[in-house]
């Protein structure tokens, strides 16, 4: 179901649910399962918070306010952090080594001391308080319950999964050059009828989830830095990567970024191989040279501007995404119903997106064109070039001085689709084989982001404080009638009989309430309503809802 390594797979044996250690599950053991706040304030990222002018006589309009405790990046702290490039940093950050507590150094003690676990967020190892560390820490219980998943085609029935994560960091600061991150997970999973486990990503004994040294400093006007090592990348559209936060064990690379942030300019490098998380024992994670992520990121603060009286701040983001990978998500289908050709691909993805505020609109429009070029693994039929591409576009209005703060908008994609006749033509089909955000389309993992158009209403709401809403109605078609449909690492047999593009409807809640400080319980419900070719086809109709209760520090 998710994305997996491309070394060969290790079968594990079923293993029923079991508690890592007696202090770290009594912080969840009596709670059902919350969810991905960082995710879903992912989704409305377009969002931009800009404060007041520094001085009066300022004629550029100041940047962005910098919220909760990330790093201050200027203009780029915009959509909470994300325009940076290092994710959602609010309260906390997607990527915990995005968080910068310095600040609680000059805070006083009364108020320092209203958060406990504020002694951990900013440990002094020096007089001078030039070195210092800081921990962190996740609890997270996951119940998912699907009655048809991966519409009827998973080989299991009313399905209940549930999930355990244990993650603990720790980001030890050496003057103001070089900071070291250190990042262990123990993830743990059971239930009854469940499916997936086989993938490395829900069962994961003791073992690094991130590793990084970095080394930064101010050279030539901008805030630069190199970061090495294990890490969780997200500089690149939601639409085709994300932190892959659904299941117990994050998407990790190993390998290196350079990035250069200036007042109105920011540049990402790098070049990263997948983390092997098949290995059973602990601390077994590597590198797997099989599937391979390379490119640069760049992104553009454009002059403000005033729209409706509201201060307004737009990017433009131009980037190359080269993807190398093989096994199941490299696949091509052949003419004959229910056989895909094994191999290995390339895709360059070169693509731009504008994306940001207007006034009380939100707005966000991307494209990509996809090359490359796909090769069979018999190596008797030829190579095959790779022509796809994709454009998805959100636009929303934000009420945020109307009762229950509501933002509406539509959100429309549309991922290329090729020909299942063709072997030896272009391949037509876009590829995203890292884990697009569920969020972003379908938080069922039954599609995903190939051969695919979709459309439908976002509508967001907070009725209380701490209690946020969401309602996202998602209607889909195939892009071509010619390919195949498309779940999370699979391609469904359906084929001849298949008949028509609909596919059918996806409507999604979510309710996420942040009940007391560092807990989030979380209820997503969503189900799939299949068009009637879809059934004629053999997909069936189902229901998925998951529950989440996290504990975060």
């Amino acid at each position: 179901m998710i994305n997996k390594p491309m070394s060969s797979r290790a079968k594990r044996k079923p293993a029923r649910l079991r508690t890592t250690s007696a202090g770290l599950t009594l912080l969840v053991s009596f709670h059902f399962v919350s969810s991905v706040r960082a995710e879903t304030a992912l989704v409305s990222n377009t969002t931009v918070d800009m404060m007041k002018s520094a001085t009066k006589k300022a004629k550029a309009a100041p940047p962005a306010k910098k919220t909760g405790h990330g790093r201050d990046w200027g203009v780029f702290n915009a959509g909470k952090g994300v325009a940076s490039g290092f994710g959602t940093v609010a309260e906390y950050g997607q990527t915990r080594w995005a968080e910068d507590w310095s600040g609680l150094a000059t805070l006083p003690p009364a108020e320092r001391h209203k958060d406990w676990f504020n002694r951990l967020k900013y440990i002094r190892l020096t007089d001078k308080g030039d070195v210092w560390l800081s921990i962190n820490g996740e609890e997270r219980l996951r119940y998912i319950f699907e009655n048809q998943p991966m519409m009827g085609q998973a080989g299991k029935t009313n399905a209940s999964r549930v999930l355990l994560r244990n993650m603990y960091g720790a980001d030890l600061h050496i003057g103001e050059h070089v900071r070291a991150y250190a990042e262990f997970l123990w993830g743990v999973a059971g239930g009854s009828n469940y499916y997936g486990y086989q993938t490395g990503v829900q069962r994961e004994r003791l073992d690094l989830q991130q590793g990084i040294l970095e080394v930064k400093g101010n050279l030539l006007g901008a805030k630069m830095g190199v970061i090495g090592g294990r890490q969780v990348f997200l500089d690149a559209p939601l639409s085709m990567q994300s932190a892959r936060d659904l299941p117990n064990v994050q998407q990790t690379w190993d390998g290196f970024r350079g990035y250069a942030v200036w007042k109105s300019f920011r540049v990402d490098l790098f070049d990263f191989m997948q983390t092997n998380k098949l290995p059973r024992d602990v601390f077994a994670d590597g590198t797997s040279y099989n599937a391979r992520l390379y490119g640069i990121y760049t992104s553009t603060a454009l002059p403000t501007f005033t729209f409706m009286g509201q201060k307004s701040q737009m990017f433009a983001d131009v980037f190359f995404l080269g993807y190398l990978f093989n096994g199941a998500n490299a696949a091509q289908p052949l003419p004959q119903q229910g056989k895909a050709e094994a191999g290995s691909t390339r895709r360059d993805n070169a693509g731009a997106r504008l994306w940001g505020n207007a006034g009380p609109f939100n707005v966000s429009l991307t494209g990509v064109f996809q090359g490359g070029e796909f090769r069979p693994a018999t190596h008797t039929d030829p190579t095959r070039p790779v022509r796809a591409y994709a454009v998805n576009g959100m636009i929303s209005w934000s009420g945020k001085n109307l009762p229950w703060k509501p933002n509406f908008g539509v959100q429309a994609d549309l991922f290329s689709g090729g020909s299942y006749h063709s072997k030896d033509g272009a391949v037509g089909t876009f590829a995203t084989p890292y884990f697009p955000l569920p969020y972003y389309n379908d938080v069922t993992l039954a599609l995903t982001s190939q051969n695919l158009i979709g459309v439908g209403p976002v509508i967001t709401a907070a009725p209380i404080p701490k209690l946020q809403l969401r309602l996202h109605v998602p209607a889909f078609w195939r892009a071509s009638t010619q390919d195949a449909v498309y779940g999370t690492g699979k391609i469904y047999s359906w084929r001849d009989n298949l008949s028509g593009g609909f596919l059918g409807v996806t409507p999604q809640v979510q309710a996420a309430w942040n009940f007391a400080p560092h807990w989030t319980w979380t209820n997503d419900i969503a189900g799939f309503a299949a068009s009637h070719g879809m059934r004629q086809a053999g997909a069936k109709s189902g229901v998925f809802y998951m529950q989440t209760m996290e504990f975060k520090f």
